[in-house]
């Protein structure tokens, strides 16, 4: 495989990568979805992320049949990478796709709920050990090492269970004695100083005997402020300032001199040059003798320490997808081979919404079942496009093996979701466009969810009752799933025998003049726009005289008797 054979590699990105990481190691990147070395070899984080998506799950990725499902999908894994303990378990959620498989996606969760199970049994003080493990281990320039020291940190802090079960067998006392040796061993410049008390004597005074080959001259003209008369005394002179200044004995660097010289220069010149060599050489034999030995070191624990590096990566994405789950109240949802039901489900995108319980297809929970289609009417912003999202976010996640917002869901097989937002237009080519978008799914064979918010917005409204009408047939007739946002309910022909009507109702306005709407649809019932309520509130919060007037009027259109009772309500409550 060549590096453009992949979704998302363009020549300019291949280019980029061959001569920053070589064509085999990038396509080993890709394959490990490893985000950090792709943005490290210069390409952009977003691309990256978007190139492993498609080389991760490119087939997942096909469920997500519309750009509306598409941006959910974005902003759920976006809300869980912000929970990740490390940058790169962010990344590895951020390339998280929906799965195909049915096995996979139960092994996911197993892992997602014993890690969130394992991570709310955690005190306060363990939490924190955990949190200072992975940040010492994010912010660590050399990942071996580190990566043992967070496993050794888990095992101090007592974390057991499924989660952890990676670290259970390992030898800690050895994979310490192994941590200091990598730590030792991947140091930037040989081994690590302070590894070997000899190592670093005979470091220092090579050093130094450098430091004096650097500067012969003062050599020379410090031998000789010490009185010396002839090249004898030249010679011991040298021997022992040198002695003084590189901490070697006399006999190492009388070793060393020169015995042909035939000038101080060539002496000094010549003895440096010799005693630096053999002091190099000597560091060189006892730096191979040490690395001898941690190397010997990590071998005997060698599959401890690789079993910790791949655990803790492992852990700290589970880690980071349970506290997502507790932090959100997530909940594992029952996978079916058919329907979609929620009970007390929740949008993850609304600060304490209401719960709201509902369903279609077949399956258990308290919402009606056996319906193939529910047409969901009702308010002004009662929270229809809320449901439709709310039942998107479900399915999204329980597709990629995570829990979802819920008391409890029942979620069928799916391999197209067509969530569609309202897009107000009247453009043919808008129309057109959706068409394009969300039929074809419906045309396949494909086991197909529809969430379709307010078709009539983007065509006049006698024209777009013709077309729901369709929609919802096809859906019936292709045995899929769908929930359609419609104001045009009285303007529909007969729904099917697996189709219902379900509706959402405002109750009035609250004493702040806000919009009291039970979230909650009632089945088989059609709910009402009420224009008044809104009307109402415009009425209260005219600026002027002038602007009240224009609201008033349109009170009158829709009714001033109903616009003036549910004031009255409002400041009777208030």
């Amino acid at each position: 495989m060549r590096l453009e054979d992949f979704w998302g590699v363009g020549p300019k990105t291949a280019t980029r990568l061959r001569d920053a990481l070589g064509e085999s190691a990038a396509i080993d990147a890709i394959e490990s979805a490893d985000v950090r070395r792709l943005v490290d070899a210069g390409v952009t984080r977003g691309r990256a992320t978007r190139i492993l998506r498609r080389a991760q799950g490119g087939a997942g990725m096909d469920l997500l049949a519309t750009r509306d499902a598409r941006n959910v999908y974005d902003d759920l894994v976006g809300r869980a990478s912000s929970y990740a303990i490390t940058a790169h378990a962010a990344d590895r959620i951020r390339v998280l796709t929906p799965l195909t498989d049915r096995e996979a996606q139960q092994s996911r969760l197993d892992d997602v709920v014993a890690a969130r199970d394992a991570w709310e049994e955690l005190t306060d003080d363990e939490r924190t050990a955990v949190i200072d493990a992975f940040e010492a281990y994010d912010g660590a320039e050399s990942a071996r090492p580190a990566a043992v020291r967070a496993a050794l940190a888990l095992r101090e802090a007592g974390l057991h269970g499924e989660t952890f079960a990676a670290l259970d067998e390992i030898d800690e006392g050895a994979l310490a004695d192994a941590a200091s040796a990598l730590e030792a061993l991947d140091a930037g410049d040989g081994v690590a100083r302070g590894t070997d008390e000899e190592l670093d004597r005979l470091r220092d005074r090579l050093a130094a005997a450098e430091e004096l080959e650097g500067s012969a001259f003062d050599v020379i003209d410090t031998v000789r402020e010490r009185g010396v008369r002839d090249l004898a005394e030249f010679r011991g002179a040298f021997v022992e300032y040198v002695a003084s200044e590189t901490d070697l004995t006399r006999g190492e660097v009388t070793a060393a001199t020169a015995d042909d010289a035939v000038d101080a220069a060539d002496f000094v010149s010549t003895s440096l040059r010799a005693l630096v060599a053999d002091l190099r050489e000597r560091v060189d034999k006892r730096e191979a003798d040490v690395r001898a030995d941690l190397e010997a070191d990590v071998e005997e624990v060698r599959e401890d320490v690789e079993r910790a590096v791949e655990a803790v990566d492992d852990i700290a994405v589970a880690l980071s997808l349970g506290r997502f789950a507790a932090a959100n109240d997530l909940t594992r949802p029952t996978l079916v081979e058919d329907g979609l039901a929620v009970e007390a489900a929740r949008n993850l995108s609304i600060s304490d919404p209401q719960p709201v319980s509902y369903g279609i297809g077949t399956h258990s929970l308290s919402s009606p079942t056996g319906d193939r289609v529910a047409v969901l009417t009702g308010a002004n912003s009662g929270g229809k496009t809320t449901l439709l999202e709310t039942l998107c976010q479900v399915t999204v996640l329980a597709s990629m093996g995570l829990p979802v917002p819920a008391e409890a869901a029942e979620i069928g097989r799916f391999d197209s979701v067509v969530f569609h937002r309202r897009h107000a237009s009247f453009n043919a080519g808008v129309l057109e466009s959706t068409l394009k978008t969300i039929v074809p799914p419906l045309s396949r064979e494909d086991r197909t969810l529809m969430l379709v918010d307010e078709f009539e917005a983007i065509t006049e409204p006698g024209r777009a009752a013709d077309l729901l009408n369709g929609l919802v047939s096809l859906t019936v007739d292709r045995d899929a799933l769908g929930v359609y946002v419609t104001h045009l309910a009285d303007d529909l022909s007969p729904l099917p025998e697996a189709a219902r009507t379900d509706g959402i109702f405002a109750e009035g306005l609250t004493a702040d003049l806000e919009l009291n709407v039970d979230y909650q649809p009632r089945f088989g019932t059609v709910g009402k726009s009420t224009p008044e309520f809104i009307v109402s509130r415009l009425v209260a919060n005219a600026r002027d005289r002038t602007e009240r007037q224009g609201f008033e009027a349109l009170a009158s259109a829709v009714g001033e008797e109903a616009v003036q009772g549910t004031l009255s309500d409002a400041r009777w409550s208030k």
